[in-house]
């Protein structure tokens, strides 16, 4: 917690910051001297080595300020771009080269433009050059001087281990870029030094060697070398991390000690008759997962377990076997997924399963006449569905179960936790079963789902081919089409899938219809096809993907709709238009609709347009079909949030500081010292612990609807 008086002096205590600007600075939480140093610089420049151009040396690091003389884009063969950036100093010229990031960067120079550049110096004929540097523009972020464009450096902002801070309209208009930030900072620091009250205890300061945070925060901002610039980050991230980890650590360890959860006694005939009718044999990672489920489901406590597995791994096999322990022991299941589309697509291969088992499934959806839902809920409340599959529709207050103990849910991370939250309150303590089928990266699962015991599925049913993915121009579709013909010919079933971006439905899907309707054309008569997309009513979509499933259809064109739950073993081809505009997870799932048969597979990304972040996409696709992999990739592409998308609500939602996609040693070292914390101190109540729990009160405990410490 903050000292009062450092949290109550306003900025306007700074000299300089006039009302103008303190209004400004307040539109990003800048109110206080206090607010002014937790506005964390977002990267640093190492100006320690600046030189003039003539006197650089091939392979050496080094920084480097002059003005561009010429921004130069060339486009190659296959779409592949290049800049050239020509930086002049009084000494010389040294050429600046980009092969990727080219769009972004282009956008963002010009002519005029003060730099100070960072990276190796190499050499190219007799001309000096570095190839993807670092680069910070000084007289558009207001960090120049005019003596600067004659290498007189100011050694204030250079020289040394300079920060750089966020930028924003309000920032700018005030004319605080990252060199007015620093002379405000460096003037607050004579008013009223960083004097923070510490937030974790001496003992855990000492033993986990972490900065002591006033130390820490003045490296942060004005580092004296790298290796205290290092120590300074690390405390703020451990400290995040830590804190983030408490919560799950003790969200954790009510779920363990609070028992109080329906006991699953047995397992009985509905489970004994689901293995006996299967086709194949588990896999072993499979049978693994029923056993831990089991395991959770009959031990008394409430199971809150993640199910995650790569595309055709076997998770809604392992989700039935879940399920039918959960009819034999006379106890009802709820299956929620995220989207009407999933949910119908899992409702119809359950359906075919619990038929043979004796056992009753209903769906609930967005779109049912009052009739067939108001019947649903009547045998739901009777106790007469043994499973009821749906979306949020699931979750309203009218939807009564009889005796609900297991709750799944798919695709969690799209839910929010409130929605989560209120299918677990339609009953006492029921068990659930969260399951992804997009794998997730072991840092976002530890860091996002780290009060989860997690299973993992990492193995595909025996006998699959390699997919062979081919990237494609839309200009050699003609000949992915008669390859897909062939295929057909030789009995396999295809897709064609198409775009669907919510801000454009109505023009996708128009799309879609008249490329349907050019396929009758171009293919011929004797291929039968069919055509799916979400704007079809439910039972006009089962009725297509019927006929697919049951070899009536050779070829099933649609949008996004057959993404997830499509299982036709002898589906070979996929052809994605527009590969372009789908993300990597969504393609990956799309890929995974073929695969799962004993013939060889292919998978066709035909693209229009390709920039450089379409393309680094597509050739991740090309090169592995490990969807943990891609996860990791699709990362570091477009960063953990946006993995996890908008709905998702959880602790590290409030990180200012650390990444866990990167800072993975820290987070294991910050989540070991809070469980270990939490299983000798679960309420917090020991007096040596009385600052973390104090810390925790304030910024985690009501935020994150957590169980009450007392």
């Amino acid at each position: 917690m903050v000292e009062k008086n450092l949290c109550d002096i306003p900025v306007t205590a700074i000299k300089g910051v006039g009302p103008r600007k303190a209004a400004l600075l307040e539109q990003v939480g800048i109110k206080t001297i206090a607010d002014l140093y937790d506005f964390f610089p977002r990267r640093y420049l190492d100006r320690r080595t600046i030189k003039h151009i003539d006197a650089l040396v091939e392979g050496e690091l080094v920084t480097v300020v002059g003005t561009v003389k010429r921004v130069m884009k060339q486009n190659g063969r296959y779409g592949r771009s290049r800049l050239n950036v020509t930086l002049l100093d009084k000494s010389g010229a040294l050429e600046l080269v980009w092969f990727r990031g080219v769009s972004y960067v282009s956008r963002t120079l010009r002519e005029g433009d003060v730099l100070a550049v960072h990276g190796k110096v190499g050499v190219f004929g007799r001309q000096r050059q570095m190839q993807h540097p670092e680069f910070e523009r000084l007289n558009r972020d207001q960090d120049s001087a005019s003596d600067e464009e004659n290498n007189v450096v100011d050694l204030f902002h250079t020289g040394k281990i300079v920060p750089v801070y966020p930028s924003s309209e309000p920032l700018k208009q005030a004319g605080l870029g990252s060199r007015g930030l620093r002379g405000v900072l460096q003037k607050a620091f004579v008013v009223k030094p960083p004097f923070f009250r510490e937030n974790l205890p001496d003992r855990i300061v000492t033993q986990y060697g972490l900065l002591p945070l006033n130390e820490a925060y003045r490296m942060i901002h004005f580092p004296s070398s790298p290796e205290m610039l290092d120590r300074a980050l690390y405390r703020f991230k451990w400290t995040e991390l830590f804190y983030a980890q408490l919560v799950f650590a003790i969200r954790r360890a009510f779920v363990h000690t609070g028992g109080g959860a329906i006991r699953f006694e047995r397992s009985g005939n509905y489970t004994a008759k689901l293995y006996d009718m299967l086709p194949y044999s588990m896999t072993t990672a499979q049978k693994n997962a029923v056993r831990e489920i089991y395991r959770d489901l009959r031990s008394g406590n409430r199971m809150n377990r993640l199910l995650q597995g790569d595309v055709g791994s076997g998770k809604t096999l392992v989700a039935m076997f879940a399920m039918t322990l959960a009819a034999d022991n006379g106890l009802q299941a709820a299956f929620m997924a995220p989207t009407e589309i999933l949910a119908f697509q899992h409702f119809m291969v359950m359906k075919e399963l619990a038929e043979s088992l004796g056992l009753h499934v209903g769906f609930l959806g967005g779109r049912q006449r009052i009739k067939e839902r108001r019947g649903i809920l009547d045998r739901l409340e009777a106790g007469l569905l043994h499973i009821l599959v749906g979306t949020h529709a699931v979750i309203e207050d009218t939807v009564r179960f009889k005796k609900l103990g297991l709750a799944v849910i798919d695709e969690q991370h799209r839910f929010g936790v409130l929605q989560r939250k209120a299918l677990q309150d339609k009953a006492e303590n029921p068990h659930v079963l969260l399951m992804t089928a997009t794998p997730i990266p072991r840092t976002l699962t530890m860091g996002v789902f780290g009060d989860l015991d997690v299973t993992v599925i990492d193995q595909l049913p025996g006998g699959r081919k390699h997919i062979v993915t081919r990237l494609c121009r839309e200009s050699e579709k003609p000949e992915v089409l008669r390859f897909l013909r062939r295929e057909v010919e030789k009995g396999r079933q295809a897709y064609i899938v198409y775009p669907l971006v919510e801000e454009s439905e109505k023009i996708d899907l128009k799309a879609a219809a008249e490329s349907f309707r050019q396929l009758r054309d171009e293919l011929p008569p004797g291929i039968s096809m069919g055509l799916i997309h979400g704007q079809m009513p439910s039972d006009e979509k089962e009725r297509v993907m019927g006929e697919f499933r049951s070899g009536q259809l050779d070829l099933l064109v649609g949008t996004t709709v057959i993404e997830v739950g499509v299982d036709v073993p002898n589906a070979t081809i996929m052809v994605v238009e527009h590969a372009e505009r789908f993300g990597l997870a969504q393609l990956h799932q799309l890929r995974g609709r073929v695969g799962r048969g004993q013939h060889q597979s292919y998978c066709f990304l035909l693209y229009a347009v390709l920039g450089d972040d379409a393309r680094e996409r597509l050739s991740a696709m090309e090169s592995t079909t490990d969807g943990f992999r891609l996860s990791e990739i699709d990362a570091a592409l477009r960063g953990t949030g946006n993995i996890l998308g908008k709905e998702q609500s959880g602790v590290t939602a409030g990180l200012k500081i650390a990444d866990i996609s990167r800072d993975y040693d820290i987070m294991c070292s910050a989540r070991k010292a809070a469980f270990e914390l939490v299983r000798g101190d679960m309420y917090l109540r020991d007096p040596a612990n009385e600052m973390i729990r104090n810390h925790y009160r304030e910024h985690y405990h009501e935020r994150f609807l957590l169980v009450d410490i007392g």
